[in-house]
């Protein structure tokens, strides 16, 4: 298998006025598709970070920001195959009542996916389609061709239901909205984020970002879907998966520090 190195991570700087317990969520995190050659985190002032995994099973890191200014930075180098997201347009929707237990919970309306507020559109959209990856990819292109992205076009409580009325978003929007419409149709979503390089790509001219994009379970597995980019792509790293943004925050903090500045990057090394 050919394999591509890739530079990864991020950086916050924040103030507080007391130390100010915070989980971060931005470690590369899907072994054994993205293998983790280095990885560290740097600080200043010198900050104890303490890792544990969530109820997804996520990486989470735990820390203390102290009182007044500090800079958190993560940076691995991870290697990830030199080949898009695997698809197969004969992979079959399963019928409720044969689906996995434990996949049964990304069917359910969450924070910020409403299947149950979208269901009537979902049917009258895509209900009389056949069953299985070409509906679901059909629900991506809806999604990309509907919303135009747009920073700043919602805010932390702007839901599924709302962007799809206002027709803006930016890549969790369109991953809520499509995952709600999945939902919908008893086809279960969850919600992926991480880490997207431009591999083989046009570069994006928009300041690089964390991404998002889902998993639906089709068949006996999950497959990856993005409906902001609407095409198969090369280096994603993931991060962590849930319900929805809700469940993979980057950062909770357990107080009100200020975040003066973010920074992400991830690209291909030699």
């Amino acid at each position: 298998m050919v394999l591509r190195r890739l530079r990864v991570g991020c950086e916050f700087a924040y103030r507080a006025v007391i130390p100010t317990p915070t989980v971060f969520q931005v470690r590369a995190n899907d072994a054994p598709r993205v293998r983790v050659l280095r990885e560290e985190w740097s600080s200043e002032p010198v900050i104890a970070v303490r890792d544990y995994r969530d109820l997804y099973d996520n990486l989470c890191a735990r820390v203390i920001l102290p009182a007044g200014r500090s800079n958190l930075r993560y940076e691995a180098v991870v290697e990830v195959p030199d080949s898009v997201e695997d698809a197969d347009e004969r992979a079959r929707e399963l019928a409720p009542d044969a689906l996995p237990d434990e996949v049964l919970i990304y069917t359910l309306p969450s924070r910020y996916c409403l299947p149950d507020m979208l269901g009537n559109e979902a049917w009258s959209r895509f209900g009389a389609m056949p069953p299985g990856y070409q509906r679901v990819q059909a629900i991506c292109t809806h999604v990309h061709d509907h919303l135009k992205f747009r920073y700043g076009s919602s805010i932390a409580s702007s839901t599924a239901a709302d962007v799809n009325e206002s027709g803006f978003g930016v890549c969790r929007d369109f991953t809520h909205l499509a995952i709600s419409f999945c939902r919908a149709l008893n086809i279960p979503a969850r919600y992926v984020f991480g880490y997207l390089p431009d591999l083989d790509v046009s570069p994006d001219p928009a300041e690089m970002d964390f991404a998002a994009w889902m998993e639906v379970w089709l068949e006996d597995r999950w497959w990856t879907f993005d409906p902001r980019n609407n095409r198969r792509r090369k280096g994603r790293v993931v991060v962590g998966r849930g319900r929805d943004a809700s469940d993979v925050a980057m950062a909770t903090t357990f107080g009100g520090p200020w975040l003066d500045s973010m920074v992400v990057h991830a690209e291909e090394i030699g």
